[in-house]
Order: structure tokens, then sequence, then C-alpha cells
């Protein structure tokens, strides 16, 4: 038997066992390394007599295609049954169900800051922003409030150091004081943003969201304050007619004050904004005081103007059905889900404020 059969046999009788990756490739480097007994073979071919070479030659490749083609064979199946364990461990069980696809939603506090500013807009207030720690002669002494007034004690009001110069704000008043510090008349703006006080029922909380309105110029008076107010009250809760009162009132940056109460009745155990004989008060107003224009560098005796602030929270619980305003604050999906409004459903006056169904609107009575 020659010495390349014999080889090859040997190998052929060994790639038929159940072998490994490495040792297939231990079998290849002993048949084609540069020491392997194939590749010894093919040195010898200088050393045969030249009538023998030939044969010798061709049944040398012969060996070596076989083995080759075999140990090729024997590596890809490896490769594949790799792949397939591979892929069987890591497949998708079509079978199971799809998982729901959540879509967020946008709260109804963030809904009606949208509805108030596009409200706003259209009568050409722009929006302002100021900081929620301010100082406390922009939150109080600016505003005209006395040193002994109730709002100044600390179980009213978050103080953030012992002086009590640094506070929490309890209004967005502050961002009227600073736009006109800063600015010059007129100002026509809302400043809608956080608030803070230490309060907390059904109908209060600590933290709250308030927009206040500012409109400084000549000649302002009370029946702008009137027109501003009724105009919006209508587009807000998106009633043609509006029954609404002004009461006199107090507050210590307006002179004279009031309070704006608006009509609703009970149907259907539900408040119905602007009909009715009932009242619910919504706001307070007032002309900008002297004294606020002053500490604000605008002349009073040049400009006057008229304030309003409104609670945010409560318009929107009063809009939107909401008993509690402490749900505003739980971080439930399930609440959310049902008041949250479509995050591509931006409020405008021409395409209407918000798209909900008429259901939903006026607050039950528990």
């Amino acid at each position: 038997m020659s010495d390349i059969k014999k080889i090859k046999d040997e190998f052929l009788s060994k790639l038929k066992d159940n072998l490994n990756l490495d040792q297939i490739n231990q079998i290849k480097t002993d048949l084609f390394g540069k020491n392997g007994l194939i590749s010894s073979q093919f040195k010898r071919l200088g050393s045969i007599e030249s009538s023998e070479r030939k044969k010798f030659a061709s049944d040398l490749n012969f060996a070596k295609d076989e083995l080759q083609n075999l140990i090729g064979k024997k590596i890809q199946d490896i490769e594949t049954k790799k792949i397939n364990k591979k892929l069987e461990n890591e497949k998708v069980d079509i079978t199971l169900s799809e998982r729901p696809f959540v879509c967020g939603k946008i709260h109804p506090v963030s809904q009606v800051i949208d509805e108030i500013s596009s409200i706003f807009s259209e009568i050409g207030f722009s929006v302002e922003e100021g900081p929620d720690i301010e100082n406390e002669y922009n939150n109080f002494t600016a505003l005209n409030t006395p040193d002994n007034h109730p709002a100044r004690d600390m179980h009213d009001t978050f103080y953030l150091d012992q002086k009590k110069e640094l506070l929490l704000r309890t209004h967005t008043s502050p961002v009227q004081i600073r736009t006109m510090i800063n600015g010059k008349p007129p100002f026509k703006i809302i400043a809608p943003g956080r608030t803070y006080r230490s309060d907390s029922d059904q109908t209060h909380a600590p933290m709250f969201h308030q927009v206040e309105g500012l409109h400084i110029d000549q000649n302002i008076n009370m029946s702008h304050l009137k027109g501003c107010l009724n105009y919006f009250i209508k587009e807000f809760f998106e009633v043609d007619k509006i029954k609404m009162r002004f009461r006199p009132s107090h507050f210590p940056f307006t002179e004279p004050s009031a309070e704006v109460d608006i009509g609703y009745k009970i149907e259907n155990n539900k408040i119905i904004i602007g009909e009715g004989d009932k009242w619910l008060e919504i706001l307070g107003c007032g002309m900008v005081h002297p004294n606020v224009l002053k500490n604000s560098k605008v002349d009073p005796n040049k400009f006057q103007g008229f304030a309003f602030g409104i609670g945010i929270d409560r318009l929107a619980m009063l809009k939107y059905g909401i008993n509690d305003l402490r749900s505003f604050f739980e971080c439930d999906y399930r609440w959310l889900n049902y008041y949250g409004f479509d995050p591509l459903d931006v409020p405008t006056n021409y395409r209407g404020l918000s798209k909900w169904n008429l259901h939903k609107i006026g607050l039950k009575i528990i």
C-alpha cells in the first residue's frame, strides 16, 4: 500500500467519528500544516523518478482534494448546527400576543395653561416667566404687602433662610414686578407657573399653578378689565353667554379690588357653567395700586392698569370634572389616561381649545 493511500484511508476513518471543531482543526493541521503529512508528500515530488512522478502527483492531488472537501464539510456542519442552536434559543414566539402600545397624554394642567395662553394671545398678551425661588421684595414688599400681613407668616409661606429673604413664591405676581422693573410701559402680559403655600386638603395643595395677568398703559380703567375677563371666561369654558359679577374685595396690590363670580346651575348631578342662578368664585382682580407702580419704576401719574390672578388647577377641575386637586400630583397613569389629552391636540381658538366630549365637561357633585 502506498504512503498516499495509507494516509488517506487513516484520516478518512478518523473523520467519520463525531469530532468537535478543535479536533477537526487538529487533523487539518496534521495533514496540511507546514510539516503535515500531505505537505510532506508534495515535497517528495522532486525526488521521484520522472516515469512515476505524474501518477504520484495525480494520486496525491486527488487525496488532498478528497480530504480537504471532507474537512470543509465537517466544519460547515458544525457551524450550521451551532447557528441553528442559537436561532432556536433566540427565536420569537409568534404565538404570543403583542405588547400593548401605550401613548402618553398631556396633563390637564399643561393643557389648561396652553388653553389660557392661546386665549390671551388672541388679544395681544404675551407670556412671561420667572423663577420659583423669589426674594422677599418682589414677592411681598413691591406688591404693597404690609409687614404684618398674614401671608408673610411662616405657616403660610415656605421660607428658605432664617432671615426670610428667600422664599418659594406664593403667587406669580413677582413676574409682573420683574417685567415692569426691567422694561418700559406699556405692558400686556400673563405669567403662568408653579406657586407654593403651606396648605393641603381636597381643594388645596402645597404646590399649585396660577396665572396672573397685567395690562399697564395710559387711560386703562375697570371697563377694560371687565371686557378682558368676559372674553376670557367665555372662550375658556366655550360658551356663548356668561353671567358674571364683580364683588368688592381687598388685595394689597390692587385698588379697587374685586372677586369675580360666574353663574352656574346643577344639572344631572353636574355643574353647568354660564347658566343658572347660582354663583361660583373663580378669580381675583383689580386696578394696580399706585404704590406697586412706584415700586416697579412706573409713573402712576402717566400709567394705569389692571391685574388679575386665576388658579389654573381650579379651572381645570371646573372645566373637566375633576373632583380632587390631589389627584393632579399622584402620577396615576389610569387617571391621566382618562383626563389627559392627545399631544397633537394643540389648543387654538380657531380649531377649538379641546376635543373633549361634552359628557366629560362639568364638575360632578359628590
